[in-house]
């Protein structure tokens, strides 16, 4: 599984995105700019892989 870690520490996996996780749903928020509504779209339209997230908002992983 490949990561990353945020500022604080708590591990990001970049790959895939659990809605579970606030600390994760944060990071991709901030990162592509869009609301939390919008992210939740977008996982339950296409899943839960970021690349395919990022392609539904237009996004670049």
């Amino acid at each position: 599984m490949a990561g990353l870690k945020d500022k604080g520490g708590f591990f990001i996996d970049k790959d895939r995105l659990d809605l579970t996780e606030r600390k994760a749903v944060e990071y991709w928020m901030k990162k592509w700019g869009v609301t939390k509504d919008q992210l939740t779209a977008a996982h339950r339209k296409v899943g839960k892989m970021t690349k395919d997230i990022a392609a539904e908002l237009g996004k670049r992983r």
